[in-house]
């Protein structure tokens, strides 16, 4: 009875040694040569990477806020002070902004 060889080393035994090998009860020995991997893998360096591209936008959300909220109150400071008319204390009047007329 003759078999193929097992599994996906197939096609890499010759058909008639390992059939000689089956036939004379010899065992087979394959070798395979494999090189370990070299290196780290990805997500070595990813997760790193997310978590401080992650902070760094968390900052410039942070900064970009505050200016936003300073513009706010520059703006409300500014309408605060138009409506008001001139400033005086203690007989010194202080006109901070000119009239439109």
């Amino acid at each position: 009875m003759h078999r193929d060889p097992p599994g996906i080393i197939a096609p890499h035994i010759p058909a008639d040694a390992y059939r000689r090998a089956e036939a004379t009860g010899q065992p087979v020995v394959i070798v395979v040569h494999t090189t370990d991997p070299t290196g780290r893998p990805l997500s070595h360096y990813l997760y790193p990477l997310a978590v401080a591209g992650a902070g760094a936008v968390g900052v410039f959300a942070t900064v970009a806020a505050f200016l936003a909220l300073l513009d706010f109150a520059v703006h409300t400071a500014v309408q605060i002070a138009a409506a008001t008319g001139p400033i005086s204390i203690g007989g010194i009047s202080l006109k901070l902004f000119g009239s439109k007329r």
